[in-house]
């Protein structure tokens, strides 16, 4: 009856709406002192020795670059850069739209941040410009979640950790299927907003947002050549991403001030605050079910009744999609991919394809309801109703979900640039 109590105690706490520390904390406690007849300070011990892993010193430094960028102009100077190039074309601002927020979703990693920093500036200009008011929501709510997939990314680090996966390979997976979904938003954008005249072309405003912008240009350039030349590894780059960001943003464009790089530290630190306790909590439970070997024994179960890749990618894909809708990405990724990525290997996925496939799943659920982020946050962003904003993502929706069946199904088209 042990084991009858546990998923009882989880699913009680989830109805009582309490938080993913919450339920973790107590299910790990449960399955710790009932299932292995252990004390509490096992948890410890073992979220110690699973947290002692250097590469998780990049994500709260990561963090931090993206909101010392987020909270400087930034933004604005990208945003210019796009304007100036695609400007001209018709439908074309669509497209600057579509491209800021992937530039600067590569650069802070941050889909939210995303569209707080590029849709304030671009949505007014897009109304202003002739474009209609549902486009312009799900354009920007849509392409501010290209920081997931588009290296370096905070999810593919986690997805990384939990399944002993190279994180280098990792991001340069995410390029080929990033510049892919870039490219159907751009090429839908143009397509659609096709009668919108273009503004004139412009030498010299071309010129004067590349020469203001370029400092900023150059930082996903100078984060992915250290990782890939073999300058750095993925913990130093986000210290080399903390020391560029506050060197152009102090120094160059001299936006930021010490007060303000004081009140960014504190708000990276309430954020991690949050994060790390689940961290450990997911760790301590992922080391304890590798322990009893629950992994395995699942992956046989499901093996003796999938015996079908065709149908187990299916599956997966729609459990995911699910689950997206449900859980914030993180939480989703350090629960399951312990558990999904060996079935999915058992099945002849590598590790590196399936957590492309996770991380883009689960990006999909910043766009729907109940709880996704991006949503949430465009209400306050636009001013819009949580539905209307629904309403204008779902075209948006549909083309990520054909590029999602894509990457499914094109291991070759994601190993493009890993080796």
């Amino acid at each position: 009856m042990s084991a009858v109590y546990l998923p009882l105690m989880v699913l009680g706490l989830l109805v009582l709406r309490q938080n993913l520390f919450v339920v973790l904390g107590c299910a790990t406690a449960y399955a710790y002192v009932v299932f292995a007849g252990e004390g509490l300070d096992g948890i410890i011990l073992d979220a110690w020795s699973a947290l002692n892993k250097d590469i998780l010193l990049s994500i709260p430094l990561y963090v931090l670059a993206g909101n010392i960028m987020a909270r400087g102009a930034l933004a604005g100077r990208l945003i210019r850069v796009m304007r100036a190039l695609t400007g001209p074309i018709p439908g074309g601002l669509g497209a600057a739209a579509i491209l800021s927020c992937a530039l600067f979703a590569a650069v802070t990693g941050s889909g939210t941040v995303t569209l707080v920093a590029v849709g304030g500036v671009m949505y007014p200009a897009l109304l202003q410009a002739g474009y209609s008011k549902r486009y312009a929501i799900g354009a920007l709510c849509t392409a501010g979640t290209l920081g997931v997939i588009i290296p370096p990314s905070i999810p593919m680090i986690l997805y990384g950790v939990m399944t002993r996966t190279s994180i280098a390979d990792l991001f340069l997976a995410g390029i080929a299927p990033g510049l892919l979904l870039t490219a159907a938003l751009v090429g839908y954008s143009v397509w659609l907003n096709r009668h919108n005249r273009g503004d004139d072309w412009s030498r010299s405003e071309i010129g004067s947002a590349l020469r203001e912008g370029i400092w900023a240009l150059f930082m996903p350039v100078l984060i992915l050549g250290g990782i890939y030349s073999g300058l750095f590894t993925p913990t130093e780059s986000a210290a080399v991403a903390v020391v560029y960001a506050l060197l152009i943003e102090v120094y160059v464009y001299r936006d930021l001030g010490f007060k303000d790089l004081a009140d960014v530290t504190a708000g990276t630190g309430r954020l991690l605050g949050s994060l790390f306790p689940v961290l450990m909590l997911a760790f301590s439970l992922n080391m304890f079910l590798t322990y009893q070997q629950v992994p395995d024994a699942m992956v046989a179960w499901l093996g003796q009744r999938i015996s079908d890749p065709t149908v187990m990618m299916i599956g997966t894909n729609a459990f995911l999609l699910l689950i997206g809708c449900l859980m914030d990405i993180g939480s989703a990724i350090l629960v399951l991919a312990p558990v999904l990525a060996p079935l999915a290997a058992d099945n002849g996925v590598s590790g590196v394809h399936f957590g492309v496939i996770m991380v883009m799943n689960l990006e999909m659920g910043y766009l729907t309801p109940p709880l996704g982020l991006n949503l949430i946050v465009a209400m306050g962003v636009f001013g819009e109703s949580f539905w209307d904003i629904c309403r204008a993502v779902l075209p948006f929706l549909l083309i990520m979900l054909a590029c999602l069946l894509l990457i499914a199904f094109s291991p070759g088209l994601v190993m493009t640039f890993v080796s």
